[in-house]
């Protein structure tokens, strides 16, 4: 791979197939603000996708993303260790988050979307709001940056699919469990998969708590111009890298971006697949080579 500046400094799994990567990006680091993303490529060769920046250090110069293996390029990208360099990298995309001081917010995250949430529920903590965090996960070793979420927020809740840790059920219980106790969000951000988001925008409609979503659709170029992130959000066309990626949940229409999200399923399958068998026939040929 060609010598490029963005050179990974540290890479660790921080939970099953769920790495983090912090990345010397100094220009990057110097203009980020909370809900921005990036997309990579990690070779001359590769696709390009959308990651947000989770973390940054303006004075270090580095950047901080959390990479689930879910396709080829993120499961590629998870093989890689610190000392390594990545292709290309362009970002800071998108429109920053809004933030006011509501009062109460509720930041609920799932999966890898917690890493999302840190530098929003930060931007938010600063700002003077109380903060609640609720990470949500199928089960406990799916957890990620809990501690670190302890460190931002006033309150963090847990709900884990088996029960495994916190609340045995999903993130929009233990937001009923909250509005049960008395306390009145002024406003929730969800961030994680697009059914969990989904969920939480239809509860809090019902309710009239105004929430925000960041919304993870296909992207190609980032920068508005070839059109593969389109929603609709109030009707009307949007394109996520450049409006968003957040939006005004109860206007969004989760159906549509739902069979937009599917679109190369059957292709994102095929070539993840045809990468782990690669994989695998290059650590048997390590293994012979080395005797083993």
């Amino acid at each position: 791979m060609g010598e490029s500046m963005y050179k990974i400094l540290s890479a660790e799994f921080i939970a099953p197939n769920v790495k983090s990567f912090v990345i010397e990006a100094p220009h990057i680091a110097r203009k980020r603000k909370a809900g921005q993303f990036i997309i990579l490529r990690v070779h001359d060769r590769g696709e390009r996708i959308p990651i947000t920046i989770a973390d940054s250090n303006q004075e270090e110069g580095w950047i901080n993303i959390i990479v689930q293996g879910l396709g080829k390029t993120s499961a590629h990208l998870n093989t890689l260790e610190a000392g390594d360099h990545l292709q290309d990298l362009v970002g800071p995309l998108g429109l920053p988050t809004h933030i006011e001081n509501w009062g109460t917010l509720v930041c609920m995250s799932g999966g890898v979307g917690t890493a999302e949430a840190l530098p929003i529920a930060a931007a938010a903590k600063a700002a003077g709001n109380r903060v609640i965090s609720i990470i949500g996960a199928r089960s406990k070793d799916l957890l990620i940056a809990e501690e670190h979420m302890g460190e931002i927020v006033d309150e963090v809740r847990i709900s884990t699919d088996d029960g495994s840790s916190g609340r045995h059920g999903l993130v929009t219980d233990v937001l009923q469990d909250i509005i049960d106790e008395g306390i009145q969000p002024d406003m929730v951000v969800a961030i994680g998969p697009l059914p969990m988001m989904a969920a939480v925008s239809a509860q809090t409609k019902t309710i009239n708590i105004p929430t925000m979503v960041s919304l993870n659709a296909i992207m190609v170029d980032g920068t508005g111009m070839c059109g593969a992130c389109r929603a609709t959000v109030g009707g009307k066309t949007v394109f996520v890298c450049v409006d968003g990626p957040e939006f005004d949940a109860h206007q969004v229409d989760f159906k549509e971006l739902g069979m937009r999200q599917k679109m190369y399923k059957q292709q994102e399958e095929e070539s993840h697949k045809c990468f782990l068998e690669r994989q695998m026939k290059k650590v048997k040929a390590e293994e012979m080579a080395a005797g083993v």
